[in-house]
């Protein structure tokens, strides 16, 4: 239930927040919760999925995207996530989370996230994303260019790239 608070308060930030290019970075800020927590008594893996949820939505909404969206009934999903978890977050530890587009290719957008606690980096990720229409894969590029207009396109990081891939091959099937 705690994560519709979260959600409300996204939302509504978004709307009196600065807009944002899609390349420019997000910043939230929240709190670690008692409902946040494992058995370890630190922010539980999921959760840190589930706020990053919030970033990309915070970000697509200040950046336009949303509208461009919205107009060719266009939705996101996710078809990757990689996690690296550094440091625990401790009840009622203030944090930020920074979502920023690393760049796209002809399928996708691959976007990083970094929570940012008390003692420096708690957890970094990037995900890859598509926009999807009708069941199908709807190439980035077109929307995004919207949100930027005579920008030129963000190239992934070859890593980011390698990553795809590599998942792609493992997962194939």
């Amino acid at each position: 239930m705690n994560l519709i608070f979260r959600l409300i308060y996204v939302l509504f930030g978004a709307w009196r927040r600065a807009k944002l290019g899609m390349e420019e970075i997000s910043c939230l800020y929240f709190r670690v919760w008692p409902l946040d927590l494992d058995l370890n008594l630190h922010m539980t893996n999921s959760r840190y999925l589930a706020l990053m949820d919030l970033g990309r939505v915070d970000l697509i909404l200040r950046s336009g995207a949303w509208a461009a969206m919205r107009r060719d009934r266009l939705g996101v999903v996710l078809a990757g996530a990689a996690m690296r978890f550094r440091r625990p977050l401790k009840p009622f530890a203030r944090m930020t989370l920074a979502t920023r587009l690393l760049g796209w290719d002809e399928r996708w957008m691959y976007v990083e996230q970094i929570f940012t606690g008390p003692d420096g980096v708690a957890c970094s990720a990037v995900v890859r994303a598509a926009f999807v229409k009708g069941g199908k894969l709807v190439p980035p590029g077109p929307v995004l260019e919207l949100t930027r207009p005579g920008a030129t396109k963000l190239e992934p990081p070859g890593w980011a790239v390698d990553w795809a891939a590599l998942e792609e091959a493992a997962f194939a099937g």
